[in-house]
């Protein structure tokens, strides 16, 4: 790989995180309330409990001043107290993403794995029947809003798959095997949810893409020079077609932890989607300012990882 594409793409993100670092700060101090604003809608709330929060969370200083003290301490992995459970910020994400990530990753996963077989076989197949069930079948579940197919979900199957929670409250034994079939049953509904929305949008965009790929000249002297049909698909086709998959994948997979709120909050999931839910309902603004920080910078990561895989997929990208 080319080091001179390496560093102008990780040096643009690099600058990006840096500017969304300045707007992340700025963007929740022009909203209106804080802890202490919350804190005195409290009936007997004293003016020594509002400049003792005041202090606290450091709101009596001046925004310059809480600029420098926000940039120093995420400096250290500090990104502030919640207001809602006086808990660190940074905790409160690990744990909540500790719960996401499993529910996203297999979702996505699952989706990205059909999406392909499905894209693949629609475009080799063209015209076929299979084509256009698939092909109908994938715009009917694009079309579909997440919330609108998770409540669909919902109501099918609330009396035959947990449908709230991560775990069951009465399981008697909470490790071993019989809590990783509790988790893995309550993550069927949202991780269908996710799969079948996500599912829809790869297989259109790998159809597209390998029949814009099957119809260009190297495919068709393949073809001339008895190559084999499979080797074609996987190893010229398949591959080239990638491209644009890829361009998808990227853009949505930083999207579908913040997306992941209508699913989280549809189905009680404790994960990132539904503690931003939370912290918008409670306006715990240091929640909310460490959530969409993390989420942009794995939005950020994600695009990063597409430019650098890219040079791998095509050679010819170096600028």
């Amino acid at each position: 790989m080319e080091s001179g594409y390496l560093y102008k793409r990780t040096g643009f993100a690099v600058v990006t995180v840096a500017i969304a670092l300045v707007l992340n700060f700025v963007l929740f101090r022009i909203l209106p309330g804080n802890a202490v604003s919350r804190i005195s809608r409290v009936p007997n709330a004293s003016p020594e409990l509002k400049h003792a929060l005041e202090v606290q969370f450091g709101l009596d200083k001046p925004v310059f001043e809480q600029f420098l003290l926000y940039l120093r301490e995420l400096a250290h992995g500090n990104l502030g107290i919640s207001y809602a459970n006086r808990q660190p910020v940074f905790d409160n994400l690990v744990e909540a993403f500790a719960n996401t990530i499993p529910m996203v990753a297999t979702g996505t996963i699952l989706a990205i794995i059909l999406g392909l077989v499905v894209g693949v076989l629609a475009a080799v197949r063209r015209g076929t029947v299979f084509d256009h069930v698939s092909t109908n079948i994938a715009v009917i579940f694009y079309a579909f809003p997440t919330q609108f197919l998770g409540m669909m979900l919902l109501i099918l199957f609330v009396g035959v798959l947990p449908s709230a929670g991560m775990v069951d409250p009465f399981l008697a034994d909470d490790s071993g095997w019989d809590s990783f079939i509790d988790i893995a049953s309550h993550m069927v509904l949202p991780v269908a949810t996710l799969a079948l929305t996500l599912f829809a949008e790869n297989a259109l965009i790998v159809r597209s893409a390998m029949l814009e790929t099957l119809g260009e000249d190297y495919i068709l002297t393949a073809r001339a020079k008895g190559v084999p049909r499979g080797r074609i698909i996987r190893a010229h086709a398949l591959r080239n077609a990638m491209l644009p998959v890829v361009t998808m994948l990227a853009m949505s997979l930083g999207s579908i932890v913040a997306g992941s709120i209508l699913v989280e909050v549809i189905f009680s999931w404790p994960g990132i989607g539904r503690e931003l839910y939370q912290a918008v309902l409670q306006r715990d603004y240091p929640m909310l300012q460490g959530g969409f920080l993390a989420i942009t910078i794995v939005v950020i990561a994600f695009n990063l990882i597409a430019d650098l895989l890219y040079f791998q997929l095509d050679p010819r990208i170096s600028v």
